[in-house]
């Protein structure tokens, strides 16, 4: 059977050994390893959110979920990676139409940020592009740019943001990312300097372009959140995992018992178990409603928006406390460099922190649930 006849979470599951062989050099490098970036393409990973004519599924929310959380168990900077993959090819290639043949091969990667918006500037049939964009994870495997930018013409600016799809070799990275946690994303800052490209390379903004997928219908600030959040579940369960491993075998210094026969061992594992699976339950559930009235072409309420981002939020604590909870149960064991639980309990953090799944969104929830006007940019997308 060809691979790419198995579910994407089958796929997923089958590059199990081959991301666990590579996570301590992604950490090390800071980059995903090629062989890792290379079979997430040719399993078809990176597109399994993109339109049928640009190679990809149109899967569904859940199978995104499912997938992601899948390739994070393995490893937080690789399921990072694929999901950074699915948004670009989900949510920018509709747009590509007028230059699919940049993303015509399987193997080409997608890369993208919108932490930085560049210049623009008419040039004849084009645009010369300029800028410096941060948070580019996965650029040293990818193929193209799409640069967020401004077209400037005739010295008026349109202040609506467009994409730039810049193919290599016309795009530098410089490698500024030096941090703790999900340090395998590869999130180097990316540069464009006074590249011309053609009217038909510039492209809809994030999720703009019209499509018939069924996943345009689905809110954009939901896709933006579920993606992350479903990292944040792998990891836990990885964490989780990892320390009943533990549990079983350590004996803690001046201790006549066992790890997994401590009171604190054994109310921490069950209190971080309930808690990551009845926060995964909700998200899950809430999805599976969202999509079924997307299918049904019903509009989805301000309410369930509201939510559905206050789980999604809640769900990102959620694990990062339930990895913190069990690296304390865990002692000295989870501080070691080496040890799975250190780099899990680095890389959950990232989530908690990323804009889309930060705390703010469920005050901005509750504004909602009472009756007050969202003001966060997830409501209102």
């Amino acid at each position: 059977m060809n691979a790419l006849d198995w579910t994407p979470v089958q796929r997923a599951e089958a590059l199990a050994s081959l991301i666990q062989e590579h996570a301590d050099e992604a950490d090390l490098q800071c980059r995903l390893p090629a062989p890792v970036a290379e079979a997430l393409s040719a399993n078809g990973l990176y597109r399994i959110g993109a339109p049928l004519a640009y190679g990809g599924e149109e899967a569904s929310p859940l199978t995104q979920i499912e997938t992601i959380e899948t390739v994070s168990t393995f490893d937080g900077s690789t399921g990072w990676n694929l999901m950074i993959g699915i948004e670009n090819f989900g949510l920018i290639a509709p747009g590509c139409d007028q230059c699919r043949h940049l993303l015509e091969d399987p193997m080409v990667v997608l890369c993208s940020s919108t932490a930085s918006v560049g210049r623009a500037i008419r040039d004849g049939d084009g645009y010369r592009i300029n800028g410096t964009w941060q948070f580019v994870s996965g650029c040293q495997n990818s193929s193209v740019f799409a640069a967020t930018v401004r077209r400037e013409e005739g010295g008026k600016v349109d202040r609506n943001f467009v994409y730039a799809m810049v193919p290599v070799p016309d795009f530098d990275i410089e490698e500024t990312w030096d941090v703790a946690g999900m340090r395998g994303s590869g999130s180097h800052d990316v540069h464009v300097r006074d590249v011309w490209v053609p009217d038909n390379q510039i492209v809809a903004p994030l999720g703009a372009a019209a499509s018939d997928s069924a996943l345009s219908r689905f809110p954009l600030g939901a896709r933006l959140s579920y993606n992350k959040v479903a990292i944040g579940f792998g990891l836990a369960r990885s964490a989780l995992d990892g320390f009943i491993d533990l549990a079983e075998g350590k004996v803690p210094r001046f201790s006549s018992l066992s790890l997994r026969e401590r009171s604190s061992a054994q109310l921490a594992i069950a209190e971080s178990e309930v808690r990551v699976r009845s926060s995964r339950a909700l998200v899950m559930e809430l999805v599976s409603g969202m999509w079924q009235k997307v299918l049904q072409n019903r509009e989805i309420t301000l309410k369930e928006k509201a939510i559905f981002h206050i789980a999604c939020s809640d769900g990102a604590r959620a694990a990062a406390e339930s990895v913190d909870r069990v690296c304390d149960a865990a002692g000295t064991s989870s501080n070691f460099k080496g040890h799975p639980l250190e780099r899990i309990a680095r890389d959950v953090k990232v989530i908690r922190q990323h804009i889309t799944v930060a705390s703010h969104h469920i005050e901005d929830g509750g504004k909602v649930l009472l009756g007050l006007p969202a003001t966060g940019m997830m409501l209102r997308s």
